[in-house]
């Protein structure tokens, strides 16, 4: 007993003025000393916020037509301006945050469910198995995402919902292939193969030993494929595939400005900004994310 005591307190004479602290402190201090990321977050924080109280931060409804106020230059009244019904940019740009993320968040949630689980089961199981959803996986990363979104809503139709499902399924190959790597060297290791020995089933074992060692490359996943799923939202929507009008969305704005772009670039130019903020939040929480699960960060 005295030995342990003595130990221990030698222990922390080496170490003065440090305190011992857990892996979740240390994670949350990396990422605040990440400044970049911070930013991010607070963008995301704000966008959100938009979103969920756009009824009230609206000036006007986003709907609102008026033939005589078309084309307005930015005012007191309008500070972004009008478009060619007359309808206020600033309040379309706002309502169009709440399907940016709703889209966004979504789809990525959808694209990981079933991205996971095609990944983890192939290298889990093996064989067959594994030859079959693999294949599968790469005949779909071969094509552009663009393409993919393209033809899931060729087949699925326009509407919010289900240009949701369509940039599911086209995020749920790089899940599946970013999952498939870790898993294969897991099921290897002596824990798993304890697990098995002592006759825990396959789903308790995926779920107590497999799926909590890849969360954290997940979370990264998900925070960047959330930016490329707003920007993919915003691309369909401006080739005219995405959420139908008068929903306001950021691509279809842009697309819309366009015809005016030389006397009147406010029309493309902020629901563009919008667009852009909102990428470039998700990506800085992202790098955030990925130096903060580094386990070689100190």
């Amino acid at each position: 007993m005295a030995i342990a005591t003595a130990a221990a307190n030698s222990g922390k004479g080496n170490l003065p003025g440090k305190a011992l602290i857990s892996q979740r402190q240390r994670a949350w201090r990396n990422f605040r000393r990440n400044k970049s990321a911070l930013v991010g977050l607070v963008l995301i924080i704000a966008l959100v916020i938009i979103a969920l109280f756009a009824p009230w931060i609206a000036p006007y409804d986003p709907l609102e037509q008026s033939v005589i106020n078309k084309f307005l230059p930015p005012s007191s009244d309008h500070l972004l301006g009008t478009d060619d019904y007359g309808r206020d940019i600033m309040s379309r740009i706002i309502w169009g945050t709440r399907v940016a993320l709703e889209v966004g968040v979504y789809s990525v949630l959808i694209g990981a469910v079933i991205g996971i689980t095609i990944g983890v089961t192939a290298a889990y199981f093996g064989g067959l198995i594994d030859s079959l959803l693999m294949r599968l996986i790469d005949i779909m990363l071969s094509f552009p995402d663009l393409i993919t979104g393209l033809l899931v809503m060729a087949v699925l139709g326009a509407g919010k919902g289900k240009l949701i499902i369509a940039i599911g399924l086209t995020v749920a190959p790089r899940f599946a292939r970013i999952a498939y790597g870790p898993v294969l060297g897991l099921k290897e290791k002596e824990f798993v193969e304890a697990a098995q020995a002592i006759g825990q089933s396959t789903p308790r074992i995926l779920s107590r030993h497999i799926l909590p060692n890849i969360a954290g490359e997940m979370i990264v996943l998900g925070s960047l494929w959330t930016a490329s799923a707003i920007r993919l939202e915003a691309s369909l929507s401006f080739i005219g595939l995405g959420v139908p009008p008068p929903t306001p969305t950021w691509g279809q704005m842009i697309r819309d400005g366009t015809v005016r772009l030389a006397d009147l670039p406010l029309l493309s130019l902020a629901p563009g900004a919008a667009l852009l903020i909102a990428v470039f939040a998700f990506n800085l929480v992202g790098d955030g994310l990925r130096d903060m699960l580094d386990p070689r960060a100190n």
